[in-house]
């Protein structure tokens, strides 16, 4: 039988050099209480240091919490990880060299741990080729003192893939909502299930151990089986945690929407719509692209605007958003909250939603792009000191069946305003973002064009396509100057189409804009 135990009691089975993994996506179902403790015992004690930290998301909230817990002096190795967005003194460290660091996609981390589970050498996959995970580029690895090779090239039956090795867990530490006395753990009131089954069967069945973190402990024999997403044969040690270290998100106590225990209210149509701007403009014709039920992921930023212009033009059951996180359907959360849903019709595992993604499932992905040069690559990984890491970037835009990248054609402070169907810039920005070479390749053109996926560049004066000779100017906005206001603000060279059109110029009118002929 599991023992309900102690944070101390739990926490002792943690042994210096250790490869620990951390369930939770982002800011969303983080075992707080432990990773606190965890801290506070390397603190007082000096161990268990030089930690191989397996943490699939960035699992913090930018404000000390979280995995910022065991950034001390002597306290770990090297992390292994997609994103570091919320996590930024352990991003520093890494830029720094002070400890190793693998950078990999998401969608293989997840799929790591099943295969390590499964007791299989590590994971083969297409997903990361003509990235900079590829061991032709920099084989994912984030810094100069990272020296061992874990990813490989192989070929199989005459196509090329990679090969990640496993990683072997020897502590799983996760969390739930209710435990029994067996250690059997049900997650009614998470907002996400994230890899936590696959992160527990992979510590387990490397004879390593499972702490849990739990809300309530209840006796043995009152969960309902098929409520229970960790069985006890698999957890070693379980703890309760105070409310105050068991919050839903970093943002909310508690939601019930976030839970699926009750849905909002649909929005009846009487809010208003938000003004007219840049990007507005840019998600309006992002969603142009959209075609009648179409399967969707949407990246942070620009992209977090399409679901209301589909609302304001009329194309809302046309979508159904998806998060790499789990869920399907309804309205994803952005901000501190990102990865859970309202209104969601289902809820999957991570590793579950990541099949779906690299088995071709998503009919679009809208990202956003931070660097692009003329062969189409696109970087949102790497800027200078900045690595906050691909996420679950890649995956998405290696298997989307279309790909929609959207964002400013240049940066900074700039003064840009619509009206009467033409775009006015009184200001520019003054950092370019079509860049000469981009420093890290997240998304590869080379790759795209090899597997004739359609991509398409959306800004707010000028829209790009990926064509066979590579990046090309294919529409400008009404008013803008193609030589003044376009090409003389990139510092790559793209192909300009002998056609190029004019976006509509209800794209640049404050009235609501009717989707509706566009997509069907």
């Amino acid at each position: 039988m599991t023992a309900v135990q102690s944070r101390d009691a739990a926490l002792d089975r943690i042994g210096d050099g250790d490869t620990v993994g951390i369930g939770g996506f982002v800011a969303v179902g983080i075992p707080e209480h432990l990773l606190e403790g965890l801290g506070e015992r390397y603190a007082e004690r000096g161990s268990p240091g030089d930690l191989t930290l397996y943490h699939p998301a960035a699992e913090g909230d930018r404000q000390g919490r979280g995995l910022s817990h065991l950034v001390q002096d002597g306290m770990l190795e090297r992390t292994i990880a997609s994103h570091w967005g919320f996590t930024p003194d352990l991003m520093e460290w890494i830029v720094e060299g002070e400890i190793e660091a693998y950078n990999l996609p998401f969608g293989v981390m997840d799929h790591l741990l099943r295969d390590t589970a499964a007791g299989k050498p590590g994971t083969i996959t297409h997903v990361g080729l003509g990235t900079f995970a590829d061991p032709r580029q920099e084989g994912a690895k984030a810094n100069d003192v990272t020296d061992e090779d874990i990813v490989e090239l192989v070929t199989l039956d005459g196509e090329e893939y990679l090969f990640y090795h496993s990683v072997p867990i020897d502590v799983a530490i996760l969390r739930g909502t209710t435990a029994d006395e067996n250690g059997n753990v049900t997650m009614e009131r998470e907002a996400l299930e994230s890899n936590v089954l696959a992160m527990a069967q992979a510590a387990h069945n490397s004879g390593g151990t499972v702490i849990v973190q739990v809300e309530r402990v209840t006796e043995t024999g009152t969960l309902d089986p098929k409520e229970v997403v960790i069985p006890g044969v698999l957890v070693d040690a379980v703890v309760e945690a105070p409310a105050s270290h068991h919050p839903q998100t970093y943002a909310e106590p508690y939601s019930p929407a976030y839970s699926g225990e009750i849905r909002p209210p649909a929005d009846d149509g009487s809010s208003e719509a938000a003004e007219l701007d840049v990007r507005k403009i840019i998600a309006r014709r992002a969603a142009m692209e959209l075609s009648p039920d179409s399967v969707i992921n949407l990246g942070v930023g620009v992209p977090e605007r399409i679901p209301e212009v589909a609302a304001e033009g009329g194309i809302s059951d046309e979508i159904t958003q998806t998060v790499e996180s789990g869920p399907v359907g309804g309205s994803a959360s952005g901000g501190i909250s990102f990865g859970t849903a309202t209104g969601h019709e289902a809820l999957v595992s991570s590793t579950q939603q990541f099949d779906f993604y690299d088995g071709g499932g998503l009919d679009f992905g809208f990202l956003g792009m931070a660097q692009i040069d003329a062969e189409g690559n696109v970087n949102v990984s790497r800027f200078g000191s900045q690595l906050p890491g691909c996420g679950g970037f890649i995956n998405i835009t290696q298997n989307a069946e279309q790909v929609v990248f959207c964002g400013t054609l240049t940066t900074g402070d700039f003064d840009i305003s619509a009206g009467d169907g033409e775009l006015s810039i009184d200001r520019d920005g003054d950092m370019p973002k079509f860049r000469e070479s981009v420093e890290q390749i997240t998304f590869s053109g080379e790759y795209a064009r090899r597997i004739d996926q359609p991509v398409t560049y959306v800004t707010e004066r000028a829209v790009f396509e990926l064509r066979e000779e590579g990046l090309t100017l294919t529409e400008i906005a009404p008013g803008v100057d193609l030589e003044a206001d376009v090409l003389e603000k990139l510092e790559c060279v793209p192909a300009v189409a002998d056609d190029v059109a004019e976006m509509d110029a209800r794209l640049f009118d404050a009235d609501p804009f009717d989707l509706t002929d566009a997509v069907n």
